[in-house]
């Protein structure tokens, strides 16, 4: 039994390694009962320790004379964010730790219909190849499930129905991200291929026509409209997913 409830800051403080020992025990017992969350972990322990693969050359090169401290001294901050100063401050904030959890794919934190997207694309890495447990609630308790994402997003929302394009309603879950909670659900055909939607509120870019996203090997559609944001994700190319997110956003439209 913890202390106090697990917080997202104790999971990324976790991952990075900076959590007191005490405190690091009680999340590892947390994270062994809670598998979902424990496989979402271990996936950004993973990107965090390949981010650091790949940039561990640059940081054991040697310093250029220019960064040296003795050139730096009485510099202002306008010449410090100019050239190799920036390039310096970019690698070790890299190296640092943060990539893993706010560069994921880019070299700052994604906004609007692109942090969507990058949501979406996250939790269907997470989400979509559990067997046991992908989702919350199942798509037989479709109303249940539409009015626990109101409630928690504190605004009406809808799920579309996919059957005619052979895409039925697995289910769906509320998912924590950087914007608030968001409503994630999942869909599969008949061959087994997943799909999910992730749907939130935006703050920025609140009615935004639909654009196309790839994530590695994962495929997205995002939109926004009237200050709901909507993204389609899976392991597919966008033009396969587009179709569907055409249909979708026709009854969300509607709805």
């Amino acid at each position: 039994m913890t202390s106090q409830p697990i917080t997202e800051d104790d999971l990324q403080a976790h991952v990075d390694g900076r959590l007191e020992a005490r405190r690091d025990v009680e999340v590892r017992a947390w994270l062994a009962a809670h598998p979902t969350e424990l496989a979402r972990v271990e996936a950004l322990a993973r990107q965090r320790a390949q981010l650091r693969a790949v940039l561990a050359p640059i940081a054991e090169e040697p310093i250029p004379p220019g960064l040296r401290v003795e050139h730096l001294v009485g510099r202002s901050h306008r010449q410090w964010a100019n050239g190799w100063q920036t390039a310096a401050a970019v690698v070790l904030l890299l190296i640092g730790g943060a990539g893993g959890w706010t560069l994921h794919g880019q070299m700052g934190p994604a906004r609007g219909i692109a942090a969507l997207a990058r949501e979406a694309a996250d939790s269907y890495s997470v989400y979509a190849p559990d067997r046991m447990r992908p989702v919350e609630i199942a798509g037989t308790e479709r109303a249940q499930l539409v009015a626990w994402g109101s409630e928690r997003l504190n605004r009406p929302v809808s799920i579309p129905d996919l059957s005619s394009l052979g895409f039925r309603l697995l289910g769906g879950r509320l998912v924590a991200t950087p914007h608030g909670p968001g409503l994630l659900t999942m869909f599969e055909d008949g061959s087994g291929t997943r799909l999910v939607m992730l749907t939130r509120p935006m703050t920025i870019d609140q009615n935004r026509p639909m654009s196309e996203e790839v994530d590695g090997a994962i495929g997205s559609v995002t939109w926004s409209r009237d200050g709901l944001g909507y993204s389609i994700a899976g392991a597919l190319q966008p033009e396969r997913i587009h179709p569907i997110a055409d249909h979708a956003r026709e009854q969300l439209t509607e709805s």
